[in-house]
């Protein structure tokens, strides 16, 4: 067992500041090849970064939500993909915290362990003789190809007819890959489909949603640390909605990098920065990164006091939660747009960051739990005295 002091929020943010420029570097490499390199999965790994999730008594730090969404939005300022693709495994590692605690020293047991995860519940679990047999697919698994677990959503057939949502944990070689990460964004990220086919899983790797999602957890060990407290979907929702902030900022940092010395073509105005127009961009643009920045700490702000005291969250909680992460995702693309139509004919090259930046977070908002309309939406039954249609919350 082992337990270590772990590092403070400024430290984990520092380690992510210097990682940076690496994740800037490595960007276009991951983008023309569809995963992250392996220099910058070593450079993640020996930062720290990826321990954020894990148990203590694993090395890992259990690091509050704060502190996840502070350090993701400033991985996402080196690049999107690297960010969304900790994300992922933050999310996942986490997950793996709610699981017996037999599996998780299964899971841990592989030194510096990845495990990314799928939320949708694309395949069917059939019960045998000492668990389930598994059939189906996932796509959008992100970093699955360079992780060595994945907790993913099935559906399992019941005795009247009718369907449970469950989570499995399942070891990556035991599924097949396919290679049909095309995309306009989020390139890096290596979200390919992985595939099940007869597979047997053991009973005590199956864990039933309902109470997952209730706040309820399997593992003895980890019942009263404070982050396994806390419920999955504002978990969840909360630590994805960081990269999306972290894109907008990247915006930021990467217009005011080439600002200097450029001229507005066609106009009388031989520096951009001296014209209005530039002046009203870069300030609306700014406001709207400031409101994404709010709504992600709000976010978080609730889990880290709310989750840890075990107190039931209302429905509205819940709901603000998703309603948090679609006004973040929302506020950064406003504030990307702006920044990358300022930005001019030359940002179109592949070797300038805010086309790519504009792509990511287009990716972000059209995810389905992400989506800014359909949590909007969420959040405005609730307050209008509806039940919700949807039971992720």
């Amino acid at each position: 067992m082992e337990i270590t002091e772990a590092p403070s929020r400024e430290e984990l943010v520092r380690r992510a500041s210097e990682l940076v420029p690496l994740l800037q570097k490595n960007a276009l490499w991951a983008e023309e090849n569809r995963r992250l390199p392996e220099e910058s999965i070593e450079a993640l790994t020996e930062s720290g970064i990826l321990k954020m999730r894990v148990p203590t008594r694993y090395g890992g730090h259990e690091s509050d939500m704060g502190t996840v969404v502070e350090v993701l939005a400033e991985l996402a300022r080196g690049d999107g993909s690297h960010s969304w693709t900790v994300a992922v495994w933050a999310i996942s590692t986490w997950m793996v915290g709610l699981f017996p605690d037999e599996v998780q020293d299964e899971v841990f047991s592989t030194p510096d362990v990845r495990v990314s995860g799928i939320l949708s519940p694309t395949a069917v679990a059939v019960p045998v003789d000492g668990g389930v047999v598994l059939n189906g697919k996932w796509s959008f698994n992100t970093g699955s190809q360079q992780s060595h677990w994945n907790t993913n959503a099935a559906v399992l057939a019941t005795g009247d007819g009718g369907y449970e949502p469950i989570m499995v944990a399942i070891p990556l070689p035991d599924l097949r890959v396919i290679d049909d990460w095309h995309t306009s964004g989020l390139r890096g990220s290596g979200s390919v489909t992985t595939v099940a086919q007869d597979l047997f899983i053991p009973r005590e790797r199956v864990l039933s949603m309902g109470p997952v999602l209730q706040g309820r957890i399997s593992s003895k060990l980890n019942a009263n640390a404070p982050i396994f407290r806390a419920p999955f979907m504002p978990t969840a929702c909360t630590t994805v909605g960081a990269t999306a902030l972290g894109l907008a900022k990247a915006a930021r940092d990467a217009f005011f990098e080439r600002l200097p010395g450029r001229k507005i073509s066609y106009t009388a105005y031989d520096s951009q920065k001296d014209a209005p127009l530039t002046h009203l961009q870069v300030a609306e643009a700014v406001t709207k990164i400031d409101e994404a920045e709010f709504h992600a700490f709000r976010a978080a702000g609730l889990v880290d006091t709310k989750g840890p005291t075990g107190e039931p969250w209302t429905l509205e909680e819940r709901a603000r939660i998703r309603l948090d992460l679609g006004a973040v995702c929302q506020r950064a693309k406003e504030a990307v747009d702006i920044l990358n139509t300022a930005s001019g004919g030359s940002s179109v090259y592949t070797s300038v960051p805010i086309q790519r930046i504009e792509r990511d977070v287009q990716t972000l908002n059209l995810h389905a739990i992400m989506h800014p309309n359909t949590n909007l939406e969420l959040y405005g039954r609730i307050l209008c005295g509806l039940e919700p249609n949807t039971v992720y919350l």
